[in-house]
């Protein structure tokens, strides 16, 4: 039973990792919220705990509710892709017209600026269908097939997600001495405008 267990969720944590590791808008945040060393402890929570929620959304059998609801993903579908590309947007102009000294800006955030910070992360994350699909339904399913050992197979699922998130929030700053550099920040905010840019606009298309 114990060998059961662990592959079981051994087997979670190999599909969640696949499905979290692909460049998208809400590790694009992390990312950039880790090399700036702003609200990272928090980002990294909100990021790891909502995925948990979802995944034990998913196994409990919610996945097949959500199923047959369809006009629920649809709306969450045009308010993530709308506040996507309204991120993207936002992330172009820092990239046209950088801010003086924003290379520079690792530390000493503000209340204010950390309150921006996490209500940006919940949007980016619970607007985002992806999430939904990746988690509630892909997950949920997956787990179903595991019968009695379907927690274990979501619990294997969580626990990549809060590995891969704390490893890229916290991994970031390694690259805090490439990023200090004002053409790093131009990149990295020229890749998270594409990508959300570009997510928002599938998105929007799909709905």
């Amino acid at each position: 039973m114990n060998n059961g267990i662990t592959t079981a969720a051994l087997a979670g944590f190999g599909t969640g990792l696949s499905l979290i590791v692909a460049i998208g808008a809400q590790n694009a945040f992390v990312l950039r919220q880790g090399a700036r060393r702003h609200a990272v402890l928090a980002v990294v929570a909100i990021c790891a705990v909502s995925d948990a929620l979802l995944i034990t959304l998913g196994v409990a059998g919610v996945g097949a509710f959500v199923t047959a609801w369809p006009a629920a993903l649809t709306a969450v579908a045009i308010a993530g892709g709308t506040f996507l590309v309204c991120y993207g947007i936002l992330a172009a102009r820092r990239v046209l017209r950088p801010a003086p000294g924003a290379a520079l800006a690792t530390g000493g955030a503000t209340v204010g600026s950390a309150r921006t910070a996490v209500l940006t992360c919940l949007a980016m994350t619970w607007l985002n269908p992806h999430v939904y699909l990746d988690t509630v339904l892909l997950v949920g399913s997956l787990a179903a097939d595991r019968g009695d050992l379907r927690w274990a197979f979501g619990i294997g699922a969580a626990l990549a997600s809060l590995i891969w998130f704390g490893a890229l929030g916290y991994g970031a700053r390694l690259l805090s001495g490439l990023l200090a550099r004002p053409g790093a920040w131009r990149v990295l905010d020229g890749l998270v405008a594409a990508t959300m840019v570009t997510m928002g606009g599938m998105l929007l298309a799909r709905a």
